[in-house]
């Protein structure tokens, strides 16, 4: 289970509550490290300024992710990517500045953590994250959220 916040430019943010389920049994050895995946689910508020104030929008979504661990998988430090799927529930992501055409868009990142802790049960990581459509439908401005993620494993 996780908790993490990202901001946007132009005073966009995001706070998002996730949990990841890892995949049993899946590990590539890559060089010095092993890869492993897990899925991340998620929920998330976003608010950004418009037309002088604070509107916010509930998005949820799914993401595949593969996580690379130097040291043969025992190295404290990760590097991580994903891409998924996201869809705003209550209307599209609107700002002063962005206007998505769709609700549903495609989420991708890339990041870097840290494992800590009683057998590393406790993980910090920062994320880029960057959301749009791909093209599906225009207009396509997209969004970069710098993203830090507090995440505890049960």
């Amino acid at each position: 289970m996780y908790l993490q916040y990202g901001t946007a430019e132009h005073g966009s943010d995001a706070a998002t509550l996730g949990v990841t389920i890892p995949w049993k049994n899946w590990n590539y050895a890559l060089g010095p490290g092993v890869v492993t995946g897990y899925w991340d689910v998620w929920g998330s508020r976003w608010s950004g300024d418009y037309q002088g104030s604070s509107r916010s929008n509930w998005v949820v979504g799914a993401k595949p992710t593969f996580r690379w661990r130097a040291a043969q998988g025992q190295s404290p430090w990760f590097l991580e990517a994903g891409i998924g799927v996201s869809y705003a529930t209550n209307r599209r992501y609107v700002t002063d500045h962005k206007d998505f055409s769709t609700r549903f868009n495609f989420g991708s990142h890339i990041g870097v953590g840290y494992l800590f802790g009683e057998q590393q049960k406790n993980e910090i990581s920062l994320r880029l994250e960057h959301y749009s459509n791909a093209g599906i439908k225009e207009p396509n401005p997209g969004e970069n959220f710098l993203q830090l993620r507090f995440a505890r494993h049960f």
